[in-house]
């Protein structure tokens, strides 16, 4: 079992088809260990030391690694086990190499030490997202391997930049690249969440990510007036209509016994803004959203609904979005299709 997101703690072992001697570390948990160490994290990730990490995975696997430059000093990394039969469209086991910024005094341990402690509990940013994923790919394929099996279809891991601002540098660029075009991907698995129990979690769609930036513009002046129609009274609304819904969709979450997280929406305010000092009343303020929309809802719905909140706030208020993806199909989970039949065959004979 895998560490959780942000370093809560989940609980490593032997597996079966490591090398073990004594007590001495299974080798994917020390693999993954030294991953987890590789400080890739934002504002200035460390890609290099990433990318010269997972060339030497490559090179104990046997296996090429090419690189892209998608952008300036974003790379993008493909390792290729070639099929018995590369006409066919392959399959592509994607992941991230960045993570998020780390609040390191709200931490047990270093958050890029991967301690592990005498139960076995690893503490890391990026272990759960998504640096365990990646350490399961590479594992996968290793132990296929060495039992000397070949797979029809070629396999690609591929290893991208800037995931978590957007990826805007990383995979939009490289999926307009003629390398990508190339790889003949018939099928992909990318993020998921390591579960702690002794089952497998499938997660066949996604919600949507918004990142909004409401900006309200008022009347400026001195701290000792009062004075009327301000950007922080209309920033005040904008933050109570969001929040407000937030509490509505947590309820929703919180009181049915059919909803998981995927199939309500989430919003968490992230940045605020504005101000010159303090005895100066500002033109504008801004707030920012992060917003998660599941692909079961009306987005058009949820943007008009967004405007309304805008509308009601007052006068000179405008929004712009960082990220706005509109993209809601889902995998089939159908008996009838190939996908689904073939992976939940694979778990029945588990």
């Amino acid at each position: 079992m895998l560490p959780d997101k942000d370093g809560t703690r989940g609980e490593l072992g032997c597996g079966s088809g490591a090398t073990c001697r004594g007590h001495s570390e299974d080798t994917a948990v020390s693999l993954f260990r030294e991953y987890l160490r590789i400080r890739t994290v934002h504002p200035e990730p460390d890609y290099d030391a990433a990318l010269k990490f997972l060339d030497r995975v490559a090179g104990e696997l046997e296996l090429p690694m090419r690189t892209v430059e998608v952008c300036p000093n974003r790379i993008v990394a493909i390792v290729t086990w070639e099929g018995t039969d590369p006409r066919l469209r392959s399959v592509l086991l994607n992941s991230h190499t960045d993570v998020v910024p780390v609040f390191q005094e709200q931490w047990k341990y270093d958050a890029f030490a991967a301690v592990k402690d005498k139960e076995g509990n690893i503490f890391a940013r990026g272990a759960q997202d998504m640096k365990c994923v990646t350490i399961q790919y590479i594992e996968a394929i290793r132990r296929l391997k060495s039992e000397g099996r070949r797979l029809a279809r070629t396999v690609h891991l591929m290893f991208v930049p800037d995931e978590e601002v957007g990826g805007h540098k990383g995979m939009e660029a490289f999926v307009n690249h003629p390398e990508f075009r190339a790889l003949n991907v018939g099928f992909a698995l990318d993020e998921g969440l390591a579960n702690p129990e002794e089952t497998f979690t499938v997660f066949y769609g996604e919600r949507n990510p918004w990142w909004i930036t409401i900006k309200c513009t008022g009347s400026p002046g001195h701290g000792s007036r009062f004075v009327e129609n301000t950007a922080a009274e209309k920033l005040r609304k904008i933050i109570n209509s969001f929040l407000d819904f937030r509490e509505r969709e947590k309820n929703r979450l919180n009181t049915s016994e059919c909803l998981t997280l995927g199939d309500v929406t989430t919003v968490n305010m992230t940045k605020l803004q504005g101000g010159v000092a303090y005895n100066v009343i500002p033109a504008e303020m801004d707030v920012s959203f992060d917003i998660r929309i599941p692909p079961t809802a009306d987005l058009q719905e949820f943007e008009e609904q967004i405007k309304e909140w805008c509308r009601v706030a007052g006068d000179g208020i405008t929004y712009q979005f960082a990220q706005k993806h509109m993209q809601q199909d889902v995998t089939s989970t159908a008996e009838s299709d190939p996908w689904w039949k073939a992976f939940t065959a694979a778990c029945g004979a588990m």
